[in-house]
């Protein structure tokens, strides 16, 4: 299926690896541009080699920490022309109310949560004039409210809401802004987490693989599955879909 996204242009936040890595790969293959963001310049840049090599593409880079303002708004004055918006970036650490404090905790929630509002916020009129589409990948803890992820339940639950009312506003303007909730993904993030559970569960941080074997079909998604969904969800075929909010979790 053509998408016609060929010729747009796509920021990718967390652009270096998994997801947002994933999406780029499948946002390439049709054909857009891509401004990839991370942290990490050499990541950024090995990710971004590879894409040149496999597609007829062009793709940028730009290392910045988007849990600071000042990184938001330089990256947005350096964005140039945005269509798609794909808000990637952020991890949230495991823990309950009683062992995640304070500092680790606003750390989390100014790269995930007010990243992803401010980085919106910032590149709005950009995308605005050109009809553009935001894609949030959040994470289905916003729906489960587990209390061992309480930063990222109550993060990603806030992200949700943030998701659903620009979407309803956004027709307006005559934009788009939508969500995926990924459930467990193949991710370096996915391992960290799964350390964590081991540890508290099973005594053993290493017996993390154990864990994965109750997934829905024994297995977390691959980044490329959520990666898929992005690219939908940003395309024209979707045209019709905005404030609304795609749970991918294998059922």
């Amino acid at each position: 299926m053509d998408l016609h996204l060929s010729g747009k242009r796509a920021l990718i936040t967390g652009g270096s690896k998994g997801i947002g890595a994933a999406s780029a790969q499948v946002l390439a293959e049709e054909g857009c541009d891509l401004l990839l963001v991370a942290r990490d310049g050499a990541a950024l840049a090995a990710t971004a080699t590879g894409l040149r090599a496999r597609h007829q593409v062009h793709v940028e880079t730009l290392a910045a920490d988007l849990s600071q303002q000042a990184e938001v708004e330089r990256v947005a004055g350096l964005a140039g022309p945005v269509d798609v918006l794909v808000n990637n970036a952020g991890a949230i650490p495991p823990g309950n109310l009683l062992t995640v404090n304070d500092g680790a905790w606003r750390a989390a929630w100014d790269l995930k949560v007010f990243g992803f509002i401010s980085l919106t916020r910032a590149l709005y009129p950009a995308l605005k004039s050109r009809g553009g589409v935001v894609v949030n990948v959040i994470g289905a803890a916003g729906e489960q409210f587990d209390p061992n992820y309480i930063a990222g339940s109550a993060g990603n639950a806030a992200l949700m809401a943030f998701t659903r009312a620009l979407g309803r506003a956004a027709p307006v303007d005559g934009m788009r802004v939508v969500g995926i909730n990924p459930g467990p993904v193949a991710t370096d993030r996915l391992v960290t987490l799964l350390r964590a559970r081991a540890e508290r569960e099973l005594g053993d941080a290493g017996r993390w693989q154990e864990l994965t074997r109750g997934m829905a079909f024994g297995r977390p998604a691959e980044p490329g599955e959520i990666a898929a969904a992005v690219a939908f969800l940003a395309s024209p075929r979707s045209g019709y879909t905005s404030g609304t909010i795609l749970t991918i979790n294998g059922g």
